[in-house]
């Protein structure tokens, strides 16, 4: 008896956990403003000067937001998520998407604190993150982390 009860709790246990890790695929997080919990001189926000370097990382802004993703070679949900922004960028003007290997990035990767792949992070038209995803993202997601830049 106490057999069974230990792979019911087990089976429970295992069916919590994939709903929990299946509820945050792809779920759209709010950025903190640029200038949120900087300190400095008067109207000196500090996001240019300590935020990433696009053009290093061969990112040609979009003039309304830019997914960029960071994938690994060896990731299913990259190959998923690459193809889904592709289709969002189709259909949306002034829409671009840029993916970058976190093996040729790893500078970037530890300055936007990206620990998964697929991880996407959404660009407003001066390079300023709006929003992030992670996970594999689905249209319907992607669509509601654009309503999130500003116009």
């Amino acid at each position: 008896m106490v057999r069974v009860l230990l792979v019911v709790a087990i089976v429970a246990l295992t069916l919590v956990a994939g709903a929990w890790w299946r509820s945050r695929q792809g779920r759209v997080r709010q950025s903190a403003k640029p200038d949120a919990g900087r300190t400095g001189r008067a109207g000196d926000t500090g996001h240019r000067d300590k935020g990433p370097r696009w053009a290093d990382a061969g990112v040609d802004l979009a003039p309304r937001a830019t997914f960029v993703q960071f994938s690994a070679e060896f990731c299913g949900p990259c190959r998923t998520t690459s193809r889904t922004l592709d289709a969002v960028r189709a259909d949306t003007p002034g829409v671009g998407h840029v993916e970058l290997d976190v093996d040729r990035y790893p500078v970037l990767v530890r300055q936007l604190s990206v620990l998964r792949a697929p991880t996407v992070v959404v660009l407003d038209a001066h390079g300023h993150e709006v929003a992030r995803m992670t996970g594999a993202v689905q249209p319907r997601q992607a669509r509601e982390a654009l309503d999130l830049v500003p116009v």
